[in-house]
C-alpha cells in the first residue's frame, strides 16, 4: 500500500502537496505542529483564568461553612448538583470582574485598610488590641505567611471597593422611603373565618387504585443508593510513643531554638500622612512633598499628635493623634520599615515615600526583644517534642497503610495483618450522609467514586483530619430501588385518602367563595360551615394575632372597590381553608416611625440599592469582557 502511495503522489503532485504543507507551517507556526495546548480553566475572564484548583478550593470552603452552620441537616449533595456549581463560579467570575474594574479605575485597597481589617481580627488579639505575636503564631499554626495572608486580605478588600464606592454615590429620597413605609406599614381591615376539615363520604380505597397510584408515583417510594464500607484507620491521637524527651534533648532544642524565644524589637510609633493620588502628575507629587517637608519641619514630640489630629490624610488614626501603636520589623512595607527602624527614640523623621504618600514618622519608644528562659518554656519545648513525634509515627504508618493497601488494592486485609490495624465497619449509608466517618465529605466523594465503587478498589488515603485518616473498600453496595408495594402500601392508601381531603377542601371553599362574591352574609356563610368570623382591624403584615397564610394572603388582595370588600379563600395546613375578606386599606401612620428608624432604614435601602446598581455593572461589564466557561471541568 505504501509503495502505491509512492507512486501516486510523485512528480508534480509531489511538489503541490509539499508547497500546500510549507505555507501552512510559515503561516501557523512549525511548532503547533509539535506542541499542543491543554486548557484547564474552569472560567476564563479576558485574560485571568479560574483555575480548577481556585474552583474546588472556594466550593470546598462554602461547604465546609455550610456544613458547620446546618450540622445535622446539611447535605453534601446540594454541593454536587450542576446548578450549585454553576452559582459558584458565577460568583468568581463576578469578583473577577470587579478585580479588572479596580484596575481600569485606579481602584486600590491601602495598606492601612488592610493592616486595620487584620488588626481587628478577634483571632490576632489579646485583650482588645492586636497583638504580633499571636498573629504571626496564629499564621504559622496554618501553614500561612505574612506576606500570603496579607495579600488574601487585600484581595478581599479589592472586591468590595467598587460596591462600596457604588454605595457612596446612591441616593434615598424622602419621597421613596415614605413610599417604602406606606407598603411595609399599609393596614388593612380584614374579617376571615376557618373551615374545619371536611368529613369523606367514602373512605374506601380498591387495591387496583393502590397499585395504579403507586405505578403513577413510583420515584416518591424509593430506597436511595447506598453503601457500607470496611475500613483501615489511623490516627496519631491513638498512636503510642516510645517516651518523653530527657532534660538533655530539651535543652539543645532551646538552645538550638533560642531565637524562636526571642520577643522582636518592637517600635512605638505616630505618623502624619500626606496622601498623593494614583497617577498624579508632578505638579501634585511636588505639592505633597512640600507640604510633607513643612509639617516634618514643624514637627517635635509637643505637637505631634496636634498636627496629624490637623494634617493627616489617614482617617484611621488621626484621631488618636497618628498613633499606630507597637511596630514590629515585617508589619509594614518595606520603605515604611527602613526608615522606622533606622530612627532613634523621640524622633522626627523626614518625609518618607510609599504606595499611599509621603509619612512623617515620630518614634515614641523602643522594646528591645529579650529571650524567655528555658525553665519558662521547657513545657512548650516537651509538647512539640512529643507532637514531633507523634507527627513522625504518623506519618510513617499512614504511609505504609497507603503503599500497602495500593499495592492489594483488592482488599484490606493483606494491609492490615502487616501493620497491626483491625479491620472496621460502618453501617449503610447514601450520598447525602450517614453517621460517625460516613458522614465526611471526602470519604462519601471516595465511597460513591468509580474507582471504589465500580472498579471495586481500595481508596487511597482519606484525610479526615490533622493526623487521621482512613483507607477504605466498599463492602455491600445497594443500587436505588423502589420501595416494594407491600412495604409502603399504607403510605399509599393514606396519600390517596390525603388527595380526596384536599379536594372535598377545596370544593367546600370553592362554593363558599362564590356565595361571598354573590353578596351573602359573611357571618351566614360562616355559620352554614359551622364557623364563625373574627375580625382583625388595621392589621400590618405582620399582625401576629393573624394566621401566617391568611395574613400573607390578605396583603397580595387587591384594593376593595366602591366600598365593596374583596374576598378570596387561602389554603391552610392539614386540608382546611379560610375565607377572607379585605374590606379597607389604609397608609401607614408615618407620624409613628422615629428619625433612628429612618435613619435606619435609609441605610438598609441604599445598601440594596447600591446591591442592584453593583449588578448591573457587573452586567454590562460582561457585554464587553469575553467570558469563557468549561462546564465539563466543573
Amino acid at each position: 500500500m505504501l509503495q502505491n502511495l509512492r507512486n501516486k503522489i510523485h512528480g508534480w503532485p509531489a511538489i503541490i502537496v509539499l508547497g500546500v504543507a510549507v505555507f501552512a507551517m510559515s503561516f501557523f507556526g512549525i511548532e503547533g505542529y509539535f506542541t499542543s495546548q491543554t486548557e484547564t480553566f474552569v472560567a476564563k475572564v479576558g485574560k485571568h483564568e479560574i483555575s480548577q484548583q481556585q474552583f474546588q478550593d472556594r466550593l470546598n470552603q462554602l461547604r465546609q461553612q455550610a456544613s458547620q452552620q446546618l450540622g445535622d441537616q446539611f447535605d453534601a449533595s446540594v454541593y454536587e448538583q450542576p446548578q450549585m456549581k454553576r452559582r459558584v463560579l458565577d460568583a468568581m467570575i463576578d469578583q473577577q470582574l470587579l478585580q479588572q474594574a479596580n484596575e481600569d479605575l485606579g481602584l486600590k485597597v491601602s495598606d492601612q485598610a488592610v493592616r486595620d481589617t487584620i488588626a481587628s481580627i478577634p483571632g490576632f488579639q489579646v485583650n482588645g488590641q492586636f497583638d504580633p505575636g499571636t498573629y504571626r503564631a496564629a499564621l504559622a499554626g496554618a501553614g500561612r505567611t505574612p506576606a500570603a495572608f496579607e495579600n488574601d486580605v487585600r484581595s478581599s478588600l479589592s472586591t468590595q471597593l467598587l460596591p462600596d464606592a457604588i454605595d457612596a454615590s446612591t441616593i434615598v429620597t424622602d419621597a421613596e422611603i415614605d413610599r417604602f413605609l406606606n407598603l411595609r406599614l399599609q393596614r388593612r381591615d380584614l374579617r376571615y373565618f376557618t373551615l374545619a376539615q371536611p368529613k369523606l363520604t367514602d373512605s374506601q380505597v380498591a387495591d387496583t387504585e393502590i397499585e395504579s397510584y403507586y405505578k403513577a408515583h413510583q420515584a416518591d417510594y424509593m430506597n436511595p443508593e447506598q453503601v457500607s464500607v470496611k475500613y483501615l484507620e489511623v490516627n496519631g491521637a491513638d498512636l503510642k510513643l516510645d517516651g518523653k524527651p530527657d532534660e538533655a534533648e530539651l535543652k539543645k532544642r532551646y538552645e538550638d531554638e533560642k531565637q524562636r524565644f526571642v520577643q522582636p524589637e518592637q517600635r512605638l510609633v505616630s505618623h502624619i500622612l500626606v496622601n498623593v493620588p494614583k497617577n498624579a502628575s508632578p505638579d501634585q507629587q511636588k505639592a505633597a512633598l512640600a507640604k510633607a517637608e513643612k509639617i516634618a519641619g514643624e514637627a517635635n514630640p509637643e505637637n505631634f499628635a496636634k498636627l496629624a489630629q490637623q494634617d493627616s490624610d489617614d482617617l484611621g488614626s488621626k484621631r488618636q493623634g497618628g498613633d499606630l501603636g507597637w511596630l514590629e520589623k515585617g508589619v509594614t512595607n518595606a520603605a515604611f520599615d527602613d526608615a522606622l527602624f533606622a530612627m532613634q527614640k523621640g524622633q522626627v523623621s523626614k518625609p518618607v515615600l510609599s504606595d499611599e504618600g509621603y509619612h512623617v514618622l515620630w518614634l515614641r519608644d523602643v522594646r528591645s526583644g529579650q529571650a524567655k528562659p528555658f525553665d519558662e518554656v521547657r513545657g512548650q519545648l516537651e509538647q512539640e517534642v512529643l507532637a514531633s513525634e507523634r507527627d513522625r509515627k504518623y506519618n510513617e504508618v499512614a504511609g505504609k497503610l497507603s503503599d500497602k493497601t495500593y499495592q492489594n488494592p483488592a482488599s484490606l486485609e493483606p494491609a492490615a495483618q502487616e501493620l497491626g490495624l483491625p479491620i472496621k465497619e460502618t453501617g449503610l449509608f447514601a450520598r447525602k450522609g450517614g453517621s460517625g466517618i460516613a458522614a465526611n465529605e471526602k470519604l462519601l466523594a471516595a465511597a460513591f467514586s468509580d474507582d471504589v465503587l465500580v472498579q471495586g478498589n481500595n481508596s487511597g488515603l482519606i484525610e479526615l483530619g490533622p493526623d487521621h485518616a482512613v483507607v477504605i473498600h466498599v463492602d455491600k453496595h445497594l443500587p436505588a430501588a423502589a420501595r416494594p408495594l407491600a412495604e409502603v402500601r399504607d403510605l399509599v392508601r393514606q396519600k390517596i385518602l390525603d388527595d380526596r381531603m384536599a379536594a372535598a377542601a377545596k370544593k367546600q371553599a370553592d362554593a363558599l367563595l362564590q356565595r361571598l362574591r354573590k353578596g351573602e352574609d359573611m357571618a351566614a356563610v360562616a355559620a352554614s360551615a359551622g364557623s364563625s368570623v373574627q375580625t382583625a382591624r388595621e392589621a400590618v403584615r405582620v399582625e401576629a394575632s393573624v394566621p401566617e397564610q391568611v395574613r400573607d394572603a390578605a396583603f397580595l388582595m387587591p384594593h376593595p372597590q366602591d366600598g365593596k370588600p374583596q374576598f378570596g379563600d387561602v389554603a391552610l395546613p392539614n386540608a382546611s381553608y379560610a375565607l377572607l375578606a379585605v374590606d379597607k386599606v389604609q397608609d401607614a401612620d408615618l407620624s409613628k416611625v422615629t428619625p433612628e428608624q429612618r435613619s435606619a432604614l435609609r441605610q438598609s435601602m441604599l445598601k440594596a440599592y447600591g446591591n442592584v446598581a453593583t449588578t448591573g455593572f457587573i452586567d454590562e461589564m460582561k457585554k464587553h469582557v469575553e467570558i469563557k466557561v468549561a462546564a465539563d471541568r466543573m
